[in-house]
This record gives structure tokens, C-alpha cells and sequence, in this order.
């Protein structure tokens, strides 16, 4: 059992500034975190850039730009219909022309202060600012929607692993992938990056990539049982990261029979998304004041680092690393 989970700041400190720009990856830094989590999609020319959707219209001002009106499109995404404004339509120096805003302002309005004020990064530019940090903070690369990118020629597995080597990240001790779909993650094994390899699971439905090949009888809950965590071990992967509500009921009640069947398979647990506002706890551990209040935030992260973690995604990752030291000294 972990006594000390990893927390890794989820999109850099979301909580905080808006997600995935300069000044939250920044921010994450200097609270603490042990590592922050960029997710990784593509422009048209292959550049890597963090966000957490192709579909970028919730956390730009994309839609401001009258030169991008006749952009926005409607498209099937792991089989769900979307409509905005997608990375893989413009160029980086397109891209690099907007400003990020506030995925959540009505929740976050601190942070929706701050909208403009950042421009969209790339993977580079983060790997640039974790090098140049006084201290080791690791990188959590999420691969995102890498079926559908395969299917439009921007295999992101590939742009990724060439980033990796040019800019002398492989074999890092700092660097872990993940992903929603095992495909992309068995291509990176065999690519020899000397990344962690983890496998993101939802609480419930069909990874993409199983959809994409006609598997839709094998859900991310079957992939829970421990054959399959087992599987998982025997074809390269290092760890699994669960939606804390695999984990937590509404009640606030704790499960952590996954935690122990993947720790018993050999793997890393990690969980998603701590956040401090009511409107993300388990019912039991929301307060007053509404959605966007905190409410006991401590409770709910400590039960969770009690269950044996390995680390956990938080979006204030300062509260993630006061309740570690709280649930260490007990």
C-alpha cells in the first residue's frame, strides 16, 4: 500500500488558472505538484499541442476570429457528434494566434479572470519549463482520441515518440503516458521510450479503439477483473488510472477491491479527478454555499489516498498535497 501517493496536477493547477495554459503549469509547479498532466492532440502540420479537446471552441477565443468563422464544423468523435472549432484544422501558427479562457466559469470565476491573458502551449513548451524547474517535476502525457487521429493521417503515438527523441526525453525517470485506449499505448511499448505506460479507465463504456475494431461487449469495467489487469502487465503496460468513482459511491463510501487486485497484478493505481468544489464531491462530502464552494474536499481526498493509491490527479494539487501530509500522519 502506498503511504505517500503521487499528486499530479491535472492539466496543470486547473483549479487555479485556466487549464493547460503557461501560467497553471507554472502555478503547479511552485504548489508542489510531483508532476503535471498535459492532454496531447494535433494541429493539421503535427505539432503537439495541450488541450484537453480537439474541439477548442469551451477553451479559446476561437469563435472571436472572424478569419476561423467558416471552421467551424460538426464531426464524429469516438462516435460522438461535436460541433466547434478542431486543432487539426489550423496550422500551429494559426493556433498560436488565440487566447485560452476558463473551461468553467461559472464554477471558477478566479480563474475566468485570468481568461486571455495565456495563449495555447505545445508539448514542447512544457517540456521546456519542467526542464528548466529548480526541482524534478515528472510528466504525465495523456495521448488523446488516438483512434480517430490515427484515421485523418496524425498518428499522435509516433508524433509523440519523435518529440520524445529529439528533445532527449526517452529513458527519463520523469516521463509516464497514458491513455483511454490500449492500442496506442502497446505501439509506444514498442517503441522503447522507457515511459511508464499507464491505461486510463472510465467507470463505465467502451474504450475507442475497441469500438473502432467491432469489440463493443468489452467495457472498461470488464477490463477490472483480474485476468485482465493481469493481461494488462504481460503486454508492456506499468499502471491503470480509475475514475475515482470506481472508487467512491455517493455516500462518500469506499471501495478499493480494484486497488488491491491491480496492486496483486503488479501494477500502479492512480485516480481521477480530486477537485475541491462541491459540485465534483461525493454528496456526503458537499457543504454549503453551492456548486462552485468547497465543501470537506479533505475527507473525500484522504479516504481516497487511504484506499492505497499510487497517486492521484488533482486540480488544486496544494489541498491534494495537504491531505497527503494529513492522511501521512495519522
Amino acid at each position: 500500500m502506498s503511504t505517500s501517493p503521487l499528486v499530479i496536477a491535472h492539466r496543470g493547477a486547473s483549479g487555479h488558472r485556466p487549464e493547460h495554459g503557461e501560467d497553471a503549469y507554472r502555478l503547479a509547479i511552485e504548489l508542489g505538484a510531483d508532476a503535471i498532466e498535459p492532454d496531447l492532440v494535433a494541429s493539421s502540420d503535427g505539432v503537439l499541442v495541450l488541450r484537453h479537446e480537439n474541439e477548442i471552441s469551451g477553451t479559446t477565443d476561437v469563435a472571436e476570429h472572424d478569419e476561423f468563422r467558416h471552421r467551424r464544423t460538426t464531426k464524429t468523435i469516438d462516435g460522438t457528434k461535436v460541433t466547434g472549432w478542431f486543432t487539426e484544422d489550423f496550422t500551429w501558427d494559426e493556433l498560436s494566434t488565440l487566447r485560452i479562457r476558463e473551461r468553467l466559469p461559472e464554477l471558477r470565476p478566479e480563474s475566468a479572470a485570468h481568461d486571455g491573458e495565456g495563449r495555447i502551449q505545445r508539448l514542447g513548451d512544457l517540456l521546456d519549463l519542467l526542464d528548466a524547474a529548480d526541482r524534478p517535476v515528472g510528466l504525465v502525457a495523456e495521448v488523446k482520441h488516438a483512434t480517430y487521429f490515427d484515421s485523418i493521417g496524425l498518428p499522435l503515438g509516433e508524433l509523440l515518440a519523435d518529440e520524445l527523441r529529439q528533445r532527449r526525453w526517452v529513458d527519463d525517470p520523469r516521463l509516464t503516458i497514458e491513455s483511454f485506449e490500449q492500442t496506442v499505448l502497446g505501439r509506444l511499448a514498442d517503441q522503447r521510450l522507457g515511459a511508464r505506460l499507464v491505461y486510463l479507465l472510465e467507470k463505465a463504456g467502451v474504450a475507442a479503439d475497441l469500438v473502432a475494431t467491432g469489440r463493443t461487449s468489452v467495457g472498461y469495467r470488464d477490463q477490472l477483473h483480474a485476468e485482465s489487469l493481469e493481461s494488462f502487465v504481460d503486454a508492456g503496460l506499468h499502471g491503470v488510472s480509475l475514475d475515482k468513482h470506481t472508487l467512491v459511491d455517493a455516500q462518500g463510501a469506499t471501495d478499493g477491491r480494484v486497488v488491491d487486485r491491480a496492486h496483486a497484478a503488479g501494477l500502479a493505481v492512480f485516480t481521477w479527478t480530486l477537485r475541491a468544489e462541491n459540485a465534483f464531491l461525493a454528496k456526503a462530502h458537499r457543504g454549503p454555499g453551492g456548486k462552485a464552494a468547497f465543501g470537506d474536499w479533505r475527507a473525500e481526498f484522504t479516504s481516497l489516498m487511504a484506499l492505497g493509491v499510487d497517486g492521484v490527479f488533482a486540480d488544486q494539487p496544494e489541498l491534494a498535497e495537504e491531505a497527503r501530509v494529513a492522511f501521512a500522519s495519522r
